[in-house]
């Protein structure tokens, strides 16, 4: 391949494959979105070109790398550009996005980072950066400990952390009289704008503790004057292989260093607060709202805590991808009373479908069309545990509601974490507690002591009256898993696998 999709070579592309009809030239940026990654130009960045086509030139996104040059390296020889490719079983479609008109990468340049964050044009501030990128403690607050945490504190023109640029941001356009952006957070946290908006004020009061300059101080002006709304967002995005590449290369007639494979269903729900103005979003089926909470529980405890499961277990099994473990009829029998178990904690009077719900996730995670790794979505487990499954199966006990299926997702996940290496040698997946759980599993402890030293050390349900409950009945499962692996475990459940 000679040469690469670029401005240069898009109107060469066959006629088949979907470009941006707009003046790349005209787009103005209105958006800053940190963590630039594979779902955020799956989703947010294709909605956004939705609005740009549609003529609303001011709402150009600048895109942000808070750790790795990898990104920008890719995609800015492209001009911005790169490939959708929406996958199912009845074939793909090829779209270019266009609304990412730059790329910054932190590490090398935190000033031009900041000076766009400054730049009173933008208006709003979208993150994607995964759940462990917050920096929380295990109660929740700010890791005042983490050295990236006591790096932002001593050096607030140069941050590492999106607390770190958000905070030095909003003081300097305080400082030069410019209108605050909105931050809109878009990673699997519970009520995410809120929390967000607690930890950015946490650090704001670390930062300045005497107040800083100004009428008041930082933490008191983001407490009360910048808009956090929450959000929920949904679209599976597998990894992007070289096979990928190739396939889309041969497509285009022209390289795509980094084409997002995706599927047709897409979701975005938005608390629609943002003093500072916005796209018009609703236009292309974002459903604006004055309280995401039902739907962002929905997703968390339906799609993402039946994702969780069947990584873990489907990995436990010798399954490398989602459709392939769905396909298992143990594992399929499973999601399905794992749902049964967790539709009874989401409220009532929502106005929830879950069945309707439920079967459209089925007929997603049957999709073999995207060969999503049941690995990738293992990752980061004891930060995705809490929201996806640990939330609710407190809720079941409180509620007294008998419960089995929701603890063999956190006891497969102990599980797989011991056997990473060893007997999933094709299974890896990292966790940010890596070190200390390799050392606790690998003293082989019996499983009840197992499951009470990784609750302490991943903090889950701390200080929580049912806690003990919670750490006996996942133990049941992991003596099943590692005596016999998830086959013991599911005939424990009356699952038969036929």
């Amino acid at each position: 391949m000679n040469s690469r999709l670029s401005n240069a070579t898009i109107a060469k592309l066959p006629d088949a494959i979907a470009i941006p009809l707009y003046d790349r030239g005209a787009v103005r940026p209105g958006i800053v979105h940190l963590g630039v990654g594979a779902f955020h130009r799956a989703h947010q960045a294709a909605y956004v070109d939705a609005c740009l086509a549609d003529g609303e030139a001011n709402w150009g996104i600048v895109g942000v790398s808070l750790r790795s040059p990898d990104t920008r390296d890719a995609l800015s020889p492209q001009d911005g550009l790169y490939t959708l490719a929406v996958r199912d079983s009845a074939g793909e479609q090829l779209q270019v996005i266009g609304s990412i008109l730059s790329l910054l990468v932190a590490p090398e340049d935190p000033g031009a980072v900041l000076a766009a964050l400054t730049d009173p044009r933008i208006r709003i501030v979208t993150l994607t950066i995964t759940e462990k990128a917050y920096l929380r403690a295990a109660d929740g607050t700010l890791d005042r400990a983490h050295p990236d945490i006591v790096h932002d504190l001593a050096n607030p023109a140069s941050p590492k952390t999106a607390h770190g640029f958000l905070a030095e941001a909003l003081a300097r356009r305080r400082a030069d009289g410019t209108p605050p952006f909105t931050v809109l957070c878009c990673d699997n946290l519970p009520a995410n704008g809120a929390t967000l908006h607690r930890l950015l004020v946490e650090f704001a009061k670390l930062r300045d503790p005497r107040g800083g300059a100004g009428d008041r101080p930082l933490a008191g002006y983001i407490a009360d004057e910048v808009a956090f709304p929450s959000s929920m967002v949904d679209r599976i995005v597998p990894a992007t292989t070289d096979a990928d590449r190739a396939r889309i290369a041969g497509e285009l007639g022209f390289g795509d260093a980094w084409p997002v494979m995706t599927e047709p269903f897409r979701q975005w729900v938005i608390e629609d607060r943002f003093p500072a103005g916005r796209p018009a979003w609703e236009k292309f089926g974002v459903t604006m709202v004055e309280d995401v909470g039902p739907f962002e529980d929905m997703k968390l405890r339906l799609l993402n805590g039946a994702h969780s499961g069947i990584a873990y277990l489907g990995l436990l099994s010798g399954h490398a991808t989602v459709d392939r473990a769905f396909a298992d009829p143990a594992i399929r029998q499973f999601v399905d009373a794992l749902w049964a178990e967790a539709i009874p904690t989401l409220p009532d009077d929502a106005g929830l479908d879950t069945t309707a719900y439920t079967a459209e996730l089925a007929e997603r995670f049957s999709n073999t069309a995207l060969a999503h790794r049941t690995a990738q979505i293992a990752n980061d487990g004891s930060q995705k545990l809490p929201q996806r499954i640990i939330v609710s199966t407190l809720e079941c006990l409180e509620a007294g509601t008998e419960l089995v299926h929701l603890t063999l997702v956190v006891a497969a996940w102990i599980a797989a974490c011991a056997a990473r290496g060893k007997a999933l040698p094709e299974g890896h997946f990292t966790d940010p507690l890596d070190a200390a759980l390799t050392a606790l599993l690998d003293q082989q402890l019996p499983a009840n002591e197992t499951v009470t030293a990784v609750f302490d050390l991943a903090g889950f349900a701390k200080d929580h009256a049912e806690r003990q409950t919670l750490i006996e009945l996942v133990a049941v499962h992991l003596v099943h898993l590692r005596r016999e692996g998830p086959v013991l475990a599911f005939a424990a459940l009356g699952i038969d696998g036929r």
